[in-house]
């Protein structure tokens, strides 16, 4: 008699076929019940491998339980469509490709698809342990309360970087960012400067003060980058904090190395590396225009997940009724040319973009 029991050795078996087989013997032998009192096994599993065993050890093998039809099995032309959305976007995932490329599929469908294609990402990335989730918080600030403002070097972004040098793009992105509703703003140049930062902050306050908004209560935020406090031994207040006090706002800078406090704007950066920075650029002008274009994607279409899956302009709606379309309108320029148009302005008026 079998000490441990069938299901037991089965368990343990690397080879289960080869159990099943003297049990087939044993049966043929001494007959259904005996073999069954040998291996402790019930007659109706006996029975079943007995008339499964065709003299092949093939036939004592476990088949398959998968059902043989699966009505929300998705086709095959369905599957390709999803492979193509991964391909398109490769570092999206099955929610993103979902929310954003609007396929009717599920989460969870797009991840199977992609899993057995061999298309998802091969290590797992450590879950971030957020100490203390500040998203409900600035949720309930009001509108314009602060804005957060920090550059990019560009040069690290190795497939847009020969882009750059082949055409003549901008080295550094200058990026302004609203934070209880994630409103973004950009500019481009070539160089880190205090004086381009001044005009990207000139040119915001006034677009703002032109919607009617009190910059009394505005706070812009940023890092302690010379562009922003000017030299280090300053004693003063720089020309950047000037242009802005000059406005009715108020600048403040966050502690040395605390970078976190600028999250909300770094995240802009994350994202922007792979839903921008990857796209062909023909030259300047190409450039500039599909900044534009993606500036109005983020601010009037993009949901953003961190957001309850709206995008900034229905978060907007919701604390200002009364909010104008256009103010969340300010196309990126190069700060370059904003600031020879200031230093040589135009004749009989301003250079102003058409509005879309």
């Amino acid at each position: 008699m079998c000490p441990h029991g069938y299901y037991t050795l089965v368990r343990e078996s690397k080879e289960p076929a080869y159990l099943r087989l003297r049990m087939v013997q044993q049966a043929r032998r001494l007959g259904v019940k005996p073999a069954a009192r040998l291996f402790l096994a019930t007659p109706p599993t006996i029975r079943k491998w007995r008339d499964r065993f065709d003299g092949t050890l093939a036939s004592l093998t476990d088949r398959s339980r998968a059902p043989l039809h699966s009505p929300n099995k998705v086709s095959p032309q369905a599957e390709e469509e999803i492979v193509r959305a991964k391909r398109r976007l490769p570092v999206w995932s099955a929610k993103r490709l979902k929310r954003d490329m609007q396929l009717p599929y599920s989460v969870k469908v797009i991840r199977r698809v992609l899993k057995q294609r061999g298309l998802t990402r091969r290590w797992r990335r450590k879950q971030h342990q957020v100490k203390r989730c500040l998203r409900a918080v600035k949720r309930l600030w009001p509108l314009w309360k602060q804005i957060s403002i920090d550059t990019k070097d560009l040069g690290d972004l190795p497939e847009y970087w020969l882009q750059a040098q082949l055409h003549n793009l901008p080295r550094y992105q200058y990026t302004a960012r609203e934070v209880s509703c994630g409103v973004l703003f950009l500019g481009f140049s070539n160089e880190l400067s205090i004086t381009y930062a001044e005009l990207l902050a000139e040119r915001l306050t006034q677009h703002l003060a032109g919607h009617d908004v009190d910059l009394s209560a505005v706070t812009v935020q940023s890092d302690n980058g010379s562009e922003f406090i000017g030299c280090w031994q300053a004693t003063g207040p720089s020309q950047f904090t000037q242009t802005i006090t000059n406005s009715g706002a108020t600048h403040r800078t966050i502690p040395p190395g605390q970078h976190r406090f600028q999250a909300d704007v770094e995240t802009v950066h994350s994202l922007m590396e792979v839903e921008f920075f990857l796209e062909p650029f023909k030259n300047r002008q190409d450039f500039i225009a599909k900044a534009a274009t993606y500036q109005l994607f983020f601010n009037y279409l993009r949901p953003n997940s961190g957001k309850e899956d709206q995008c900034p302009w229905e978060l907007v709606r919701e604390k200002n009724s009364t909010a104008h379309p256009t103010l969340l309108y300010l196309p990126p320029v190069f700060l370059e040319d904003l600031h020879y148009l200031k230093l040589h302005p135009l004749q009989g008026g301003y250079h102003v973009r058409a509005h879309p």
